[in-house]
């Protein structure tokens, strides 16, 4: 499972606001959503991300280990 706590915390640190990502960097509103609630998003949005934030992308998401098998 991909979890997204990481990305939250970033956030605060670099003081980005959900409000900035969908007004300033057009992230769209359904993404967060997806994020927030640790929801497959496109890679794409995770590359986005770390570049509004100036991070790496363990800054902003974390694999556990579960049981989902394809």
């Amino acid at each position: 499972m991909i979890k997204y706590d990481r990305l939250w915390i970033t956030m605060r640190e670099k003081d980005v606001t959900q409000y900035d990502l969908y007004t300033t960097h057009n992230i769209n509103r359904s993404q967060i959503n997806r994020l927030k609630h640790n929801k497959n998003v496109e890679v794409n949005t995770i590359d986005k991300l770390c570049n509004i934030l100036h991070c790496n992308v363990e800054d902003i998401m974390e694999h556990f280990q579960d049981d989902n098998r394809f």
